[in-house]
């Protein structure tokens, strides 16, 4: 039932010492090594070697993405890179990315959290995984591969392509826990449903599911199509990736892995700690990272922490899953996109108009994104030819800068003003 005992299950007066002595080691590496906290510790007069008590967390500043962006590539690591074994990257406002590394001890911890949370959810090393997130610079795929293999369980680096072949391996190959994101998962499901595979054909018995937001509707829907324990989890890459948060067989909440990140909630206007069950900005500081740590980092994601215990005897505190947003940033099939990333690509392009609008719909448990374009007049009315040629040519950006497929459609000038009286870029029709 527990991978770490003695940490999953440790008294609260234990967890918030070893917190705080972790805390100040966070804080001497960062004071010492990096040179932009170094001044951003000085600017909100904080001694770093007088940090006493947890609660002199709230006297810290803020780590914003426009902080990793403003010190690309490797300004914010606290190591020289020699010590870095790994980079990965994630994508960022306006085409920017953000880039953390990892020491070989992160990774050791990096696989130890995410075997944590896998044995949470009932994995075991008696499992056969399927991963069928994309692989490459991203943390999802190699994250949990990691994770699957300290764990002990053999593991199938499937990636996200060939839904048919998927299937035909988790049937052949008897896959036991299927890790995805969960709109990948009733898309399997749907494939299976087209081809006549029965889910009892297969040996299923757990999904892990992450990356992007989804419902409890949803979740009935995966367990009961898949006839498996569907569990949601919780990370991000700037800072750690996976790993960070997950829910136990009992899906009431996502357990926080506390012993390496202090987690605040706070309201988005002030700044201030939410009491627990109340809706905030999740903040996450690390105290554990080596290569890449970050202090009172603004996730965005908006959560609420869980009073009360788990049935499941853990005592590290729990967190809703991510009920939405504080900015304008988009999930499309696990990957991050920024109205701003659309509007630099059209900036770049004759012909455009600065009005634009981002439509985002759910159509066979699939994200679709179409951008709409107004385009002069005169585009407008030549030939359909060259309208077609510059939609394509939008859309070859797009692809390129985004990273997902997109569809682009042309609209005559004026045209969305009318489509949206109330001025948004982006019109989500996606229920989650």
């Amino acid at each position: 039932m527990y991978w770490q005992k003695q940490f999953e299950c440790m008294r609260r007066e234990d967890l918030e010492q070893l917190q705080l002595e972790r805390l100040q080691a966070t804080l001497y590496r960062l004071g010492t090594h990096v040179p932009f906290y170094r001044r951003k510790l000085r600017e909100a007069k904080v001694d770093y070697e007088a940090i006493t008590s947890l609660e002199a967390l709230r006297s810290l500043p803020f780590t914003t993405k426009e902080d990793l962006h403003g010190n690309y590539p490797y300004g914010l690591f606290a190591v020289p890179l020699r010590d870095v074994v790994r980079i990965h990257s994630s994508s960022g406002n306006a085409g920017m990315t953000t880039v953390v590394g990892y020491s070989k001890n992160d990774i050791k911890n990096w696989s130890d959290l995410v075997a944590r949370i896998l044995r949470s959810a009932g994995v075991t090393a008696l499992d056969v995984v399927q991963i069928a997130y994309d692989y490459g610079i991203f943390t999802g795929g190699l994250g949990l591969h990691y994770g699957a293999e300290r764990l002990g369980a053999s593991v199938i680096p499937i990636s996200s392509g060939n839904i048919k072949r998927q299937i035909r391996i988790m049937r052949d190959f008897k896959t036991t826990a299927l890790i995805c994101t969960p709109s990948h998962a009733l898309k399997l499901a749907d494939v299976m449903m087209d081809t006549g595979v029965n889910s009892s054909e297969l040996s299923l018995k757990y999904g892990v599911f992450g990356a992007e937001p989804w419902s409890e509707t949803m979740r009935r829907e995966i367990a009961d199509r898949l006839g498996i324990i569907a569990t949601d989890n919780y990370g991000l890459s700037e800072v750690m990736g996976p790993g960070i948060a997950g829910e136990c067989r009992e899906c009431n909440g996502l357990h926080i892995n506390e012993d390496h990140f202090l987690v605040e909630v706070l309201d988005t206007a002030t700044l201030e700690p939410v009491p627990p069950g109340e809706v905030g900005e999740l903040v996450i500081t690390t105290l554990t990272k080596e290569a890449f740590p970050v202090i009172r980092y603004r996730t965005r994601d908006l959560t609420r922490l869980l009073p009360g215990a788990c049935p499941c005897g853990r005592t590290l505190a729990r967190m809703s899953r991510i009920l939405g947003r504080s900015d304008d940033m988009l999930i499309i099939r696990g990957v991050n996109i920024f109205p701003a990333q659309i509007q630099a690509v059209l900036a770049d392009i004759d012909g455009t108009e600065p009005s634009y609008l981002i439509v985002v719909d759910r159509e066979n448990h699939e994200d679709k994104l179409t951008v709409m374009v107004e385009v002069t007049e005169a585009l407008f009315s030549d030939q359909i030819r060259k309208q077609w040629a510059l939609a394509a040519s939008i859309q070859e950006r797009l692809v390129t800068d985004l990273g997902i497929q997109v569809q682009v459609k042309l609209v005559e000038e004026k045209t969305l003003e009318r489509i949206d009286s109330k001025g948004r870029k982006v019109i989500d029709n996606r229920t989650f």
